[in-house]
């Protein structure tokens, strides 16, 4: 098995995530599943079906996070010495060259990416032209829109 690269913020929301999965909404779901059961006929129970639905989802999950943990690569950015190269846990400062808007990303794992809070996946396209970058390099990036360049203003390991 393969290991997965997680932030050290990333490995900590997912073991949050685990342990109100376990401790939480488990405990939630098993007294929903008594519920629907006290009242009678399972087979047309809509609230019964519904629990135990949830139920499926939640186990899933609790699955799919150990499993995530077991494989993960945990980085901690401020550890990172990288000479000011761009790595995964890096963030990033560019400038769009054509438009010149300057953005900011942090460079994650795939269970950590937000665009909205300035994380973008290590899978991204972004991310894999910015990979080994440093500042004052240029990065190429093939955008649904067309050929988009950005330049590197800045590099932190935070």
């Amino acid at each position: 098995m393969s290991t997965i690269p997680i932030t050290k913020r990333g490995a900590e929301k997912l073991k949050e995530e685990l342990h109100r999965l376990k401790t939480v909404e488990r405990h939630a779901v098993i007294n929903a599943i008594a519920e629907a059961r006290a009242q009678g006929d399972l087979s047309e129970n809509a609230e019964y079906d519904a629990a135990k639905d949830k139920q499926g989802f939640i186990e899933g999950r609790i699955l799919e996070i150990e499993g995530k943990l077991a494989a993960a690569q945990i980085i901690d950015p401020s550890q990172l010495d990288a000479g000011g190269r761009i790595v995964f846990g890096s963030t990033v400062d560019l400038e769009d060259e054509d438009s010149g808007n300057a953005v900011t990303y942090q460079i994650v794992g795939e269970d950590e990416a937000d665009i909205k809070e300035g994380r973008i996946s290590i899978g991204s396209p972004i991310a894999r032209a910015l990979i080994g970058k440093s500042v004052g390099d240029a990065a190429e990036v093939q955008a649904p829109g067309g050929v988009r360049r950005y330049e590197v203003m800045g590099v932190r390991y935070e």
